[in-house]
């Protein structure tokens, strides 16, 4: 696989990808817009560690001067990360910033387009984007959940974004044909908690399972798939103290009328605040551990087949 004009594919992902080895993405939104400096170039390292670490390849992506580009080199990582200047690109965003030449951290939708597009079928992140609080009056859901319905990417990730309506969102989840997957526990995980209350059906307890099951989702035609790992209960926020945290963040976004793209950073950075860095603490954690699950899932699909 070599690189197009439109995309930047590194040649060690080409060749791991050509040659059926587990590669990882990773995405690099939380790296402009997630985590403050240093934290956020602690964890993108620390992510590509744990990748490494279970043998597989990872590739941190982002978009650098107008070229998405698989695969990030350390060097490119750290300037990325103290890019004030770096935009936030989902997938719709992709031909815009590419056309104005601008670097952008891609989200969770632009990164598994990406991903997918270079032939990647791995993809390990903290928490999915979904329905906000209010759909009735604002409609705000995250594309990440409409590009999962259309691409065949398995995400590991540490549930959805506590700032979310998590029942609604795992509805949406099923209407758009998207199965969700936890592992090792019997409810959904809610980012910062280890649950948000929502019972999930699939349950597997091994990444030969996950690996198992993901195979045959696609050998069916179906397309992504969301396998949900928790936070380590020791770093996790209890859910009265987050609930707190969460109204004030809320607070603070409406007084300033924050809205759309901004709204997930912004409150992320709020809860930080508000927790004392707790959930910067977590937030690495997570990421760090789905990392690690998404290149042992990757490794025993291709090694089983």
């Amino acid at each position: 696989m070599k690189s197009s004009p439109e995309i930047d594919i590194r040649p060690e992902i080409a060749a791991a990808v050509q040659s059926c080895r587990p590669v990882v993405a990773l995405e690099s939104a939380l790296i402009t817009h997630g985590l403050p400096f240093p934290q956020n170039l602690e964890t993108a390292r620390a992510a590509e560690a744990a990748v490494r670490d279970e043998g597989g390849i990872p590739a941190t992506i982002a978009v650098l001067n107008g070229i998405p580009t698989i695969g990030l080199g350390n060097s490119e990582i750290a300037e990325l990360a103290q890019n004030s200047a770096a935009v936030k690109a989902g997938r719709r965003d992709l031909g815009i910033v590419a056309a104005r030449n601008q670097t952008a951290g891609t989200t969770v939708a632009a990164t598994v387009y990406l991903a997918n597009r270079m032939g990647i079928r791995f993809f390990a992140t903290g928490g999915i984007g979904g329905v906000h609080p209010g759909l009735s009056t604002s409609w705000d859901i995250s594309a990440d959940l409409f590009v999962l319905a259309q691409t065949p990417v398995a995400v590991v990730c540490a549930g959805a974004k506590s700032i979310l309506d998590i029942s609604a969102t795992l509805e949406l989840l099923e209407t758009l044909s998207v199965p969700v997957v936890s592992f090792g526990v019997d409810e959904f995980p809610a980012f910062y908690s280890v649950s948000s209350g929502q019972p999930v059906q699939i349950r597997v307890d091994s990444p030969d399972h996950a690996a198992a099951l993901v195979h045959a989702h696609w050998n069916f035609g179906g397309a992504g798939v969301v396998v949900a790992k928790p936070v380590a209960k020791k770093l996790a926020l209890e859910p009265e103290a987050l609930e707190q945290a969460m109204a004030k963040a809320t607070a603070s976004a409406n007084a300033a009328h924050v809205r759309g793209p901004a709204l997930t950073p912004f409150l992320l950075q709020r809860l930080a605040h508000e927790t004392q860095d707790k959930t910067l603490h977590a937030n690495y954690a997570l990421i760090v551990a789905t990392a690690h699950l998404a290149a042992q899932i990757a490794k025993s699909f291709y090694g089983n087949r």
